[in-house]
């Protein structure tokens, strides 16, 4: 999974789309996952990076995770 490159976050958490004019707002952890995302990191590497920093069990962080995924497909937000 890749962020397009135009999408836009500031450090604040605000996310923008120029192309489609669809933006939100993300929590801290959203934005960070949105980052490593940008990053390019694989899904093992941020489930191993949030898990490590954050109070939060596998299942949980994987359940919203995917829950993540798919609001950035249905904005447009990722290449496939």
């Amino acid at each position: 999974m890749k962020i397009k490159q135009n999408v836009a976050i500031s450090q604040s958490g605000f996310a923008f789309n120029p192309t489609s004019g669809d933006s939100f707002s993300l929590n801290p952890m959203a934005t960070e996952i949105f980052n490593l995302l940008k990053e390019q990191k694989t899904e093992t590497e941020i489930a191993q990076l949030i898990l490590a920093k954050y109070e939060i069990d596998e299942y949980t962080f994987q359940r919203d995770f995917d829950d993540f995924k798919q609001m950035l497909k249905h904005y447009q937000f990722i290449d496939e």
